[in-house]
């Protein structure tokens, strides 16, 4: 039996974070939500389903909704956790909000978890000094 790739490029972090993302809004998400959301074509979407699929991270239920494997909901909410983690914290030290989001986006993919655990630390600290 082949064994998965289970490494993941930020891409796929990303559209893992947006089906998550959507699927806490609209509970059920298509190829075509996310199209929209990344205003990419079908063809990129598909492409990038067929692969999330063949690591394992999602499944194409019987109406073409995708569905986050136990794999792929993990990676999402890691990945979802740093990016709101690392905004807020931006936020908090007063960076405008679209300027934070943007950042974190880039930073969560490639932060050492050291790292991040370092920022979450402060950022609770901070957060809690401020209440």
């Amino acid at each position: 039996m082949k064994e998965k790739n289970t490494n993941i490029h930020e891409s796929g972090e990303d559209y893992l974070e947006k089906i998550l993302m959507l699927q806490e809004m609209h509970t059920i998400v298509r190829s075509v939500d996310l199209a929209e959301e990344f205003n990419f074509s079908r063809a990129a979407i598909s492409k990038a389903v067929k692969i999330l699929k063949s690591n394992g991270y999602i499944e194409v239920g019987e109406k073409g909704e995708l569905i986050l494997t136990e794999a792929g909901k993990a990676k999402a909410e890691e990945t979802l956790k740093k990016h709101r983690t690392i905004t807020d914290f931006f936020i908090l030290l007063g960076i405008d909000k679209t300027i934070a989001e943007k950042d974190a986006c880039r930073i969560e993919h490639i932060i050492h978890p050291e790292t991040f655990k370092k920022i979450k630390e402060l950022y609770n600290k901070l957060n809690d000094d401020k209440k």
